[in-house]
């Protein structure tokens, strides 16, 4: 039961209490990534989701993708600081697999680590869930390859016209990571 519980709570929000202390008594002695919060994001977000969303991509998500994914109960989640949403991600599991859905950082606050703390958070999520996390991600974008790579993601396949682009579609690479 209190471990339920606990968990319910970790679902909720995802951050150090101590480093926030130690941050108001010595403020030098944290960075700010590490009070960076990961929670679950709520519908008071997608004002600020939907504007990083449109920021980011050439062929955005609209806000009803967002609500259907909650519809879904999908893992839906935020980095803030504060009140102020820097970066969402967004997984889906079943039958043992997991699969990133959306994962984006605001572009003012990218290279700064955000990704990467929330797709450490998609594959805490999944583990012991999901055996295999699945993602994919376009050939233009290096940057998010090099880290899918980093954190252990294999490339699996290619999917062919899966992404609108300017000129056409796209492809996208098929990654996969074994959680164990």
């Amino acid at each position: 039961m209190l471990g339920t519980m606990l968990e319910k709570i970790k679902d909720f929000v995802v951050y150090d209490a101590d480093k926030e202390f130690y941050a108001k008594l010595f403020p030098d002695s944290v960075g700010r990534k590490d009070l960076m919060r990961l929670r679950k994001m709520r519908s008071s977000d997608l004002p600020g989701v939907t504007a990083i969303e449109r920021a980011s991509y050439q062929f955005p998500w609209g806000e009803d993708i967002f609500r259907d994914c909650f519809k879904a109960n999908y893992n839906c989640w935020v980095c803030a600081e504060d009140d102020n949403v820097l970066g969402y991600s967004i997984l889906a599991m079943a039958v043992g697999e997991a699969h990133v859905l959306n994962i984006c950082v605001a572009p003012a606050e990218q290279g700064q680590g955000i990704g990467r703390k929330m797709l450490e958070n998609l594959i805490e999520t999944a583990r012991g869930r999901a055996e295999t996390m699945f993602l994919e991600v376009r050939p233009s974008n290096t940057v998010a390859i090099a880290l899918y790579q980093d954190m252990g993601f294999n490339e699996i396949g290619v999917r062919k016209g899966y992404y609108e682009a300017e000129n056409g579609r796209e492809d996208a690479i098929m990654l996969a990571l074994q959680i164990f």
